[in-house]
């Protein structure tokens, strides 16, 4: 075949000339770059490959990873995890061979997606993401996605996400101007172009037109299923809300952290540094809590405790210490904050997780200690009075899961206090269903928005929509198993949810959020927006 043959069997002489009028009317500096951009444009947007490995999560169990491929080049994504799974939840696929990964392989996912995902997305746009994932819902024909896997759709889904940004440019207008050895001077304006961010794809496929910067909150002590230590909230963090900016709130949430890590060596010793899965500190406080003013009678399982004047008081030990151990964790908190002196400029949140430790109508603040005496389980009444007494101590604005996931009444009671932004992440699993009946019975006021609990990119931005219209909160959050993606910093960006999740301001995996918000905010420049003290309305 000669060179014309092959020039007009491509139409390749059309496409060149129709290449270099494009530079020719943009007045471009650099028309190479230009017309080899115009060029690539001209290639249909297609998916062309999709590969799926096993990975691990930060827990170090097995998780999703995919490498999607384009004509632009490949994107990757991978699946996070949690703990455990919901009945109301997308259900992870795992294999459940003890002798493999304890049970915990995603072979089986990965399978499907090399098998079966692929070959139904391969020749479609992946700027056309409810299709691409309505497409995996379609494949897998169950609702809760456990015959391909949750973990398995959402790694597919989030990666077309990101190639779907990559295959989006966005054009604007420059003026440059060239100066002689002389002094003369001309003017040019010209277009230039560049790659939509992912954050702004996210938000056209929402119908965003803000970019909000996220407040994070910086989970600092952790306890619960996250920790070996004895306290029986899942976490205690803090919230730069006083911050100017993004960047501003991560100096002050380091901080923090560190001045926190000097008060717990201080009381507790190096040994009470040790650190939950989410990064927080995990001081076991129970075990050393006490009253300054009491000292424990001389025998061997105390009832009560006699005070420095001789006085009988006629207590509970067990009740007073876990009470106790709620307030010392928010004391240590306070302290590092009060050094710093952000007292404020920081609020508090707190993840309780109550779901972990209800039995029937009760709540076992002892449920982690192993010589639990069962005389520390608190009513529902009980624990109402706890939060409204911490929250009238504490600069405490946010309690996530106060109660169990079915105590839709206390969940509801609590939230009409209006002390506090109430959190439902147990009671909501990030399904629509739930959503919805929790906005018409007025349960809760915001949503704990977890990806993979619901398996796409579309339901996620479906189920946000949903959260905003009712004027809730929305906090984007990260899972206890993650992995260096930061899909979710992009997420809560694009879908100006105001508050972000993504555990301490440190190890790898958590920090990847936080710094990949860090580069937007520098990336939006004087157009970026912290939400700051709007966290909640933004």
């Amino acid at each position: 075949m000669s060179v014309q043959e092959y020039l007009d069997k491509h139409m390749l002489s059309r496409k060149i000339e129709d290449a270099v009028n494009a530079a020719v009317r943009a007045k471009t500096p650099d028309p190479v770059l230009f017309i080899s951009n115009h060029m690539r444009k001209s290639v249909a947007s297609v998916i062309t490959k999709i590969k799926a490995r096993q990975i691990l999560d930060s827990r170090g169990i097995p998780t999703v990873e995919v490498d999607l491929f384009t004509n632009k080049g490949m994107f990757r994504a991978s699946a996070p995890s949690g703990p455990s799974s919901g009945m109301y939840e997308a259900v992870e696929l795992r294999d459940g061979d003890k002798g493999v990964y304890l049970g915990n392989s995603v072979a089986r996912a990965v399978r499907n997606i090399n098998d079966k995902i692929s070959k139904a997305l391969i020749g479609m746009d992946p700027t056309l993401q409810s299709q691409i994932d309505q497409a995996m819902i379609d494949l897998g024909k169950t609702e809760k996605k456990g015959e391909l896997g949750a973990n398995a759709i959402l790694a597919v889904s989030i990666a077309a996400c990101k190639a779907g940004a990559a295959e989006k440019e966005a054009f604007f207008s420059c003026q440059m101007t060239f100066g002689s050895v002389i002094g003369d001077k001309r003017t040019n304006n010209f277009l230039s172009f560049f790659q939509v961010p992912l954050y702004r794809h996210i938000a056209d496929l929402a119908g965003k037109i803000n970019h909000i910067i996220p407040v994070p909150a910086f989970n600092v002590i952790s306890g619960g299923q996250h920790a070996g230590n004895s306290l029986a909230i899942q976490g205690v963090m803090i919230l730069p809300t006083g911050a100017k900016t993004f960047e501003e709130a991560v100096q002050m949430g380091a901080e923090t952290y560190h001045h926190l890590k000097a008060v717990i060596t201080e009381k507790f010793g190096a040994h009470g540094c040790n650190v939950g899965e989410d990064g927080g500190f995990a001081p076991n406080i129970s075990e050393f809590t006490a009253l300054d003013s009491v000292i424990a009678l001389p025998y061997s399982k105390p009832s009560g405790l006699i005070a420095a004047t001789g006085v009988i008081v006629d207590y509970n030990f067990n009740s007073l210490k876990t009470f106790r151990s709620f307030r010392d964790a928010l004391d240590l908190v306070k302290e590092a904050i009060s050094r710093i002196g952000y007292n404020e400029r920081i609020k508090i949140a707190l993840d309780v997780a109550a779901s972990n430790f209800c039995i029937g109508t009760k709540y076992d603040l002892d449920y982690k200690s192993p010589n639990k005496s069962g005389q520390n389980c608190k009513s529902r009444q009980d624990m109402i009075e706890l939060y409204k007494e911490l929250c009238a101590e504490y600069p405490i604005v946010s309690i996530e899961d106060p109660f169990d996931k079915e105590d839709w009444d206390h969940f509801k009671f609590f939230t009409g206090l209006g002390i506090c932004q109430v959190v439902g992440d147990d009671l909501l699993m990030s399904n629509p269903k739930r959503v919805e009946r929790a906005i018409c019975e007025s349960t809760c006021n915001s949503l704990l928005l977890k990806v993979n609990q619901i398996g796409t990119v579309t339901e996620a931005i479906e189920v946000v929509k949903l959260a905003k219209d009712a004027n809730w909160g929305v906090v984007t959050s990260h899972r206890c198993g993650e992995t260096e993606d930061s899909f979710i910093a992009d997420l809560s960006v694009g879908l100006a949810t105001g508050q972000i999740k993504a555990g301490a301001p440190c190890r790898g995996e958590r920090l990847a959020k936080y710094n990949q918000l860090l580069r937007i905010e520098e990336e939006l420049g004087e157009q970026a927006v912290y939400a700051g003290e709007d966290w909640r309305t933004s």
